[in-house]
This record gives C-alpha cells, structure tokens and sequence, in this order.
C-alpha cells in the first residue's frame, strides 16, 4: 500500500547562476509531498489498525524534520557568497545554508535524505520513506525516489 502526505511552507531562494529571472531573490509558495509505502496494520486494539500510517503522524514527523526549519526561511547555497553575506547582515534572520544550490531537485533529494531514517516500521508493517515530491510551484517539481536519487545510499 502507498500513502501521501502534503504540506506547504513558503521559503526564499535564488539560484546564483541561471540564466533567467531565478538568479533574483525571490520566493515560493512550496508544497512537499511524503510518499510511503508498506502493509496495512491489521491489529485490533491498535490506533494504526487500518493504516499504513496515521497521517497525522506523517505531517508531524515532516514538519519536526524539514518543514519547520525551511519555513519563512531563506534558503541559500554555501557557495553564493554575496547573497550569504547580505543575509548575515541582518540579525535573527531566518538562513538556511545549504550544501547544494536550493534548486527543486536539491531541496527533494535533501528532505528525501532528512526524511528517510526518520519513517520507520513500528508495527511490523514494512513501511518506509518511497518519494519526497518538492513543487516548487504549482506547475513545476521534483521528485526524489528510493531507487533514483543522486546522494550515495
């Protein structure tokens, strides 16, 4: 059995070499997408009877994890070091550095990363992390999946 969770955050960015209008600051209304997989768990008397997992419990590990840390934040790349002096220029500002260009297909293969030790089968029911889906906008997203993404496993 599959199951989705979704959640939305609103984060800065920009992507310091792009040829376009991403190489300004900007923002985004992003929504992820938490994909898992496993058996249904068939136990009477258990608050998962029926489910693969509580959702609510998908959205709380989620937002604990990433949603939390990259909301109302400005997420920037290490290497764009104007862009992080600015920032560090202003205090209490909300920055997240990153390793990677904040792009949608880095932001998905990072909360996959983030995400993937964190959803563990607890009820014997084989679950796991599937897909992280990040859109960037409605229209536009990434997906990281557990047998393609480019991190080392």
């Amino acid at each position: 059995m599959q199951i989705t969770r979704r959640l939305e955050f609103d984060a800065g960015h920009r992507i310091p070499d792009h040829k376009s209008q991403c190489r300004h600051l900007h923002g985004h209304r992003y929504a992820i997408e938490i994909t898992l997989i496993g058996t249904t768990v068939q136990a009477d008397g258990v608050a998962e009877n029926g489910m693969v997992m509580d959702f609510s419990r998908i959205k709380q590990l989620a937002k604990t994890q990433v949603v939390d840390a990259w909301d109302h934040a400005f997420l920037v790349y290490r290497g764009d070091t104007p862009v992080l002096t600015f920032l560090n220029s202003m205090p209490g500002h909300k920055t997240v550095v990153l390793d990677k260009v904040p792009t949608a297909e880095n932001l998905a293969s990072m909360a996959f990363a983030i995400l993937d030790p964190v959803y563990q089968a607890t009820l014997g029911n084989q679950l796991r992390l599937q897909r992280v889906r990040i859109y960037e906008t409605p229209n536009c997203w990434a997906d990281a999946t557990r047998g393609d993404r480019d991190e080392p496993e």
